[in-house]
């Protein structure tokens, strides 16, 4: 059988070390490559075409759950399996909804990561025992529609991420290849959609909808 190709990024130094130790240890399993930082980790995921990315959701640049929605799309083949310090329902609704396949917390047993590769490699979604009841729950029958992030598009998420992340306009227009006018229009749009009208309240939104990290 050809070996399970895994991309791991976690923008966590000793966090990826220590990740990147359990998985030499699987059997059948090799590293293709790794990172600490989410747009490096879109690019990774084109280049490598991997079977398997291991992602943290917290990450500069663009966070695990927008890179699971671009990589459904660039790499269809690639099963995404999040690793998160949150085992609450937003984060976990947001999560499946962009197409994760495998949601893990930080806190789970060693013995979970094989477990995870081996489920979403056979077809199989892999949700830790400790989040797993918001399935049961049915969360994911609820009207997407509440959810205000879903009224974003993919490019007003990058974006809002951006603004929330302490990123000028300019250093915005520069990292996504856009002009200034054209970020300014859409952080105009999003501003509109969330009626939010100031920074500290785009701040606070991406912080409760989980897009950053109240840490960064």
């Amino acid at each position: 059988m050809s070996r399970i190709r895994v991309l791991l990024a976690d923008d966590h130094t000793l966090v990826r070390a220590g990740i990147r130790s359990l998985l030499e240890t699987i059997e059948g399993l090799e590293v293709v490559a790794e990172c600490g930082d989410g747009r490096e980790a879109l690019e990774l995921v084109v280049r490598h075409r991997p079977d398997v990315a291991l992602l943290d959701i917290g990450m500069p640049g663009l966070n695990g759950i927008e890179i699971a929605r671009q990589a459904a799309r660039v790499s269809p083949k690639t099963r995404v399996i999040v690793l998160s310090m949150h085992d609450d329902l937003t984060h976990v609704r947001q999560a499946m909804r962009a197409g994760v396949v495998g949601y893990l917390v930080k806190g789970a047993a060693v013995a979970e990561l094989p477990l995870a590769i081996k489920s979403v490699m056979s077809g199989e979604t892999y949700l830790t025992p400790k989040v797993s009841r918001y399935v049961v729950d049915g969360f994911l029958q609820e009207d997407v529609e509440s959810d205000p992030l879903h009224r974003l598009t993919g490019r007003q998420r990058e974006i809002l991420q951006l603004i929330a992340e302490g990123r000028s306009t300019k250093e915005i227009a520069a990292m996504l290849d856009l002009s200034v006018k054209t970020v300014e229009t859409h952080r105009s749009r999003l501003m509109d959609t969330l009626e939010i009208h100031d920074v500290p309240g785009l701040v606070r939104f991406a912080i409760r909808s989980g897009l950053v990290q109240s840490d960064r």
